[in-house]
């Protein structure tokens, strides 16, 4: 077997440039596989933690899947608001730690806006329990302050100062409540969730620029300017849901209960990740195209390096003809490039692996603030694994299938010149 070793240690250099470029094509092959292999992992689990942190949504009685799509996506409408009250009664419960109210339905050039409070920016959590960050500026604190998402200001163009006006609605035809500006404060960091595309302001500013609005419209000869608002009472009669944090998960269930049981009105308490899924597996197409592009550069992978190492057979013809010429059987051959194969491979590979990593620690800052995709530096996982265990042994294969061929051929057809 060390004879075997140095024999193949000896082949390997005198083939060095075309080994290396095999070497290469495995560590490429293996960098795109783990590429899109980790993208496809980290999208489901992005989209899984668009929220987290948070142990209930509260709102009106519907289906959980609008619940969520309207709360946390800031898709569709609420078929239904809930009342003051009940947030204050939900507050007020034993087992609740805090509650953070939203409110939802008006708009800013296509993007949502929220009101809520300030313990917003202080309790919601995305991705791994990530608290929300102010890339520039403060959270708001005046009436008529904004903070808007990084998609919000770096698509529009909006920098701190910035004087904004919001419209009522989100459909085509919307109404502006241009009598009544807001100032940018603040502009969160991106997070890859729909805060990125959302208008945050404060509940009390949400109820000042509808004080002269009725049943979804302006009331006519009613105008109440901006520097009189604050002469009523902005305490808001409704809003959209709540997020809630509880002092002890154990009790999430006793408290969703609480919730449904409620005599004051029909509502209704999901839990986020239970509603992410479920969500997930009505939406989740993108995860079996990126399968499925897997699947296909696997296959193409695969199949390059079985063609590179049949490539380089024509240049072993003469080796491999000598070696049978001074007595070396088929068991012999296919051992010798059986372990050539396997540690040209496995080098490929592992130098694949690490470009993997480094592409990973390099370009997930960058990826994180342009597309908001948060990939972690991690073990790999179970599918990387078999993935890197494939790519392993099918270049072992490959590796067997020039020993098999050469030995089929006669020895005259490897010791003759070729003109």
């Amino acid at each position: 077997m060390r004879a075997l070793f140095g024999i193949a240690w000896r082949s390997a250099w005198n083939r060095r440039f075309t080994l290396a470029l095999t070497v290469l094509s495995i560590a490429l092959s293996t960098f795109l596989l783990l590429g899109v292999e980790r993208i496809r992992t980290e999208m489901r689990e992005n989209f899984a933690s668009s929220v987290s942190g948070t142990d209930l949504i509260v709102g009106a009685r519907t289906g959980s899947t609008q619940l969520l799509l309207y709360s946390v996506f800031r898709i569709g409408s609420a078929t239904n608001n809930i009342q003051w009250k009940s947030v204050q009664a939900l507050a007020a419960h034993p087992g609740v730690s805090w509650v953070v109210p939203l409110s939802l339905g008006d708009s800013h050039r296509g993007f949502a806006v929220l009101a809520t409070t300030p313990e917003y920016f202080e309790h919601f959590r995305y991705g791994d329990r990530q608290p929300l960050r102010i890339r520039e500026g403060k959270p708001f604190g005046e009436l008529f302050d904004a903070v808007i998402g990084a998609e919000v200001a770096d698509r529009l163009g909006y920098r701190v100062g910035q004087k904004i006006t919001l419209a009522h609605g989100s459909g085509e035809l919307v109404a502006e409540h241009a009598d009544k500006p807001f100032t940018v404060v603040g502009v969160l960091a991106r997070t890859g969730t729909p805060v990125d595309r959302t208008v945050h302001i404060g509940l009390g500013a949400m109820e000042a620029i509808h004080l002269e609005w009725a049943g979804g419209a302006p009331m006519p000869g009613l105008k109440i300017p901006a520097d009189q608002v604050r002469k009523f009472d902005l305490t808001p009669k409704n809003v959209t849901a709540a997020l809630v944090g509880l002092k002890n998960r154990a009790a999430v269930f006793a408290v969703q209960r609480w919730v449904s049981t409620y005599a004051g009105e029909p509502l209704m308490a999901i839990l986020p990740g239970v509603a992410l899924d479920e969500l997930w597996s009505v939406i989740g197409v993108g995860e079996n195209a990126l399968l499925l592009m897997s699947a296909l550069v696997a296959l193409v992978s695969l199949a390059g390096l079985v063609s590179v190492v049949m490539a380089g057979l024509n240049e072993r013809r003469r080796e491999l003809a000598v070696l049978r010429a001074v007595g070396a059987n088929l068991r012999h051959v296919l051992t010798l490039l059986a372990l050539e194969g396997g540690l040209v491979t496995l080098l490929g590979v592992v130098i694949g692996v690490a470009l993997a990593a480094l592409g990973i620690a390099v370009l997930s800052p960058w990826l994180q603030s342009q597309f908001g995709l948060a990939l972690r530096l991690s073990e790999p996982t179970l599918n990387e694994w078999l993935l890197l265990a494939s790519l392993i042994a099918a270049g072992w294969l490959a590796s067997l299938l020039p020993g098999i061929r050469a030995y089929r051929l006669s020895l005259a057809d490897g010791l003759s010149p070729r003109i």
